[in-house]
């Protein structure tokens, strides 16, 4: 197939997906609504199509630096500060202004389009790339649509113009992809996609890589390196920050565990500098337990969760996030907020816990209780490392993908033919 991806270039979810089709038997280009390295996709044709306030993405972009113990190599307080705000307010314009904007990159992807001539157009999550596929994309080339975590429990519902534009690429998408059974429902019952065709639900990364996401002892030097004391349980927020994730609610649980188990460590990725996080951290004096690490690469991501006993995810909206599938994969205890689309994975008190995402106690006894109950996380581990292996192992639903597609461009075919 000659494939033509319309994505955020940027993304470690579209590439670990993009990554599996740069074969032989494939011709895959990559049209980038953000500005981004090729590195990662050679073996690709990399266009951009910088949509609106791309050029702020900088600030806003993870640093995939390694780290080292709890002080790594990041921005200074008042450069990060500084950045945070430029990200926030960019986030901000891109909600309100972007969907009107997008009519003027919709005709450089149509004439990028035009100019690849491909079997299939992918444009993976809605705002924005699915809605500037929708615009671009002649009607003569099939167009598959991936729905990504809140594209319509929070986009869609926060903004009526997104929410247009949204049913409006439902009824001109051929094909839907959906991580979660909850939005190909939704889809079908809600924003306008023919239920009769083709679908289907598949981790939106492409699942996880069993090379790199395993049981197993994590790097004997890590807890040397994080400064944590050989029995200390480990608790691990792998979310970074994100408006949909109440971080809040995290830290100020964190006294609270503590007074049961005052050695556990509470470890956070992606927090590093960031402002809040530190003014979380100095109001409540949980300095000594808390270590706020940068952005880390998906090996470290993977010794993260096999150190941790626990994986905290509060959030308030989202598809099957990655990282609760890495951490299943691991053997980490996952204890999530209570949403539909987690039940797809969680079923309460055998594999997992589920709470409140907006009450610190909620989420301070499902974490006491899980350092607390060994038995349960001993089973939870080996329900959820064959639960991964059986639904979610990388090459398993890459090959599902790849078949979705050869059916969608025959149902394309035989269409033109008729």
């Amino acid at each position: 197939m000659r494939i033509c991806f319309v994505v955020d270039g940027r993304s470690p979810i579209a590439l670990n997906w993009m990554t599996y089709f740069i074969q032989p038997q494939h011709e895959v280009h990559v049209i980038s609504s953000y500005p981004c390295s090729s590195d990662a996709l050679t073996g690709a044709t990399l266009y951009e199509a910088p949509v609106a306030f791309a050029g702020f993405s900088g600030a806003s972009q993870s640093r995939y630096n390694e780290f080292s113990g709890i002080k790594g190599n990041g921005p200074s307080a008042l450069a990060s500060m500084r950045s945070k705000v430029v990200a926030r307010l960019s986030l901000a314009a891109q909600h309100w202004l972007l969907p009107f904007d997008l009519r003027g990159q919709a005709q450089r992807v149509k004439e990028l389009i035009e100019q690849i001539s491909p079997d299939i157009v992918h444009a993976m999550r809605i705002p924005f790339e699915g809605i500037l596929g929708a615009k671009a994309a002649d009607s003569r080339v099939p167009l598959l649509i991936s729905v990504w975590g809140n594209d319509f429990t929070l986009w869609a519902a926060k903004n009526s113009v997104i929410a247009r534009q949204t049913r409006q690429a439902l009824q001109r998408a051929d094909a839907l992809h959906c991580d979660c059974r909850r939005d190909l429902d939704l889809a079908k019952r809600t924003w306008g996609f023919d239920s009769k065709k083709p679908a289907t639900v598949l981790p939106g990364a492409g699942g996880v890589q069993a090379s790199l996401f395993h049981p197993g002892e994590p790097d004997a030097s890590l807890r040397r390196e994080l400064n944590i004391s050989e029995h200390a349980p480990v608790i691990f927020n792998p979310r970074g920050f994100r408006g949909y994730v109440r971080n809040d609610v995290f830290f100020r649980a964190i006294p609270q565990i503590l007074r049961k188990h005052p050695k556990a460590v509470f470890i956070c990725s992606a927090m590093e500098g960031n402002p809040v996080a530190q003014r979380w951290v100095r109001r409540l004096a949980i300095e000594d337990s808390v270590r706020l690490l940068p952005s880390v690469p998906r090996e470290q991501m993977a010794d993260l969760f096999r150190l941790a006993s626990v994986a905290v995810s509060p959030s308030l909206h989202d598809g099957t996030p990655n990282t609760l599938l890495e951490a299943m994969a691991c053997g980490c205890f996952p204890v999530a907020g209570d949403i539909e689309s987690v039940r797809e994975w969680i079923t309460e008190g055998v594999n997992g816990l589920l709470c409140d995402p907006t009450k610190p106690d909620t989420l301070a006894y499902a974490i006491i209780q899980a350092i607390g109950d060994i038995g349960m996380r001993d089973t939870a581990r080996e329900h959820n490392v064959r639960l991964i292996a059986e639904r979610a192992e990388y090459g398993k639903v890459m090959r599902q993908a790849e078949e979705f597609y050869f059916r969608i461009v025959e149902r394309n075919q035989a269409g033109a033919r008729v």
